[in-house]
């Protein structure tokens, strides 16, 4: 794992280009935190996040999270919250908070963190774990640093 500073660097370094590739942004965020799934939403003109990129989502999950309403799912109740929401293990969670369809994922720890900048909502950024994992303050921290990066190319 990368140091904090060295992500934030190569976060910046790809978010200089004109159209950055958020595929190979969100590949160097999982592979950051040790994620083999992630996803990308953007806040559209009718408040709902729409899917931007993805990484290890099952294909057929993809229709199921392609546009998220706010207060729906963990995306959605981080952009509500405007916190990072997390679940140490979402296969045995009965918090309501993920979607019975978030099981489907195999995924177990996982991270939705909001992308804010200015006090504006622009989007969310998820990272989710193979194994049961309770994310540590400074990575919660980090990754809410990321998405103010992002939201500041998106802004």
């Amino acid at each position: 794992m990368s140091s904090s500073k060295e992500i934030i660097t190569t976060i910046q370094n790809h978010l200089i280009k004109d159209v950055p590739n958020w595929d190979n942004l969100l590949k160097i965020i999982l592979e950051h935190f040790n994620c083999s799934t992630g996803t990308l939403h953007f806040l559209d003109k009718d408040s709902l996040l729409q899917l931007q990129s993805q990484v290890g989502i099952p294909e057929f999950l993809i229709p199921k999270l392609a546009t998220i309403p706010i207060g729906k799912g963990m995306a959605g109740i981080a952009a509500e919250r405007r916190k990072p929401v997390e679940i140490c293990n979402l296969q045995t969670d009965e918090s309501g908070v993920a979607r019975p369809s978030a099981k489907d994922t195999k995924v177990e720890g996982s991270l939705a963190a909001p992308l804010i900048y200015n006090e504006t909502l622009y989007g969310t950024v998820g990272i989710a774990k193979q194994i049961s994992y309770d994310f540590t303050e400074a990575e919660i921290d980090l990754l809410m640093q990321i998405g103010e990066l992002i939201s500041k190319k998106i802004s």
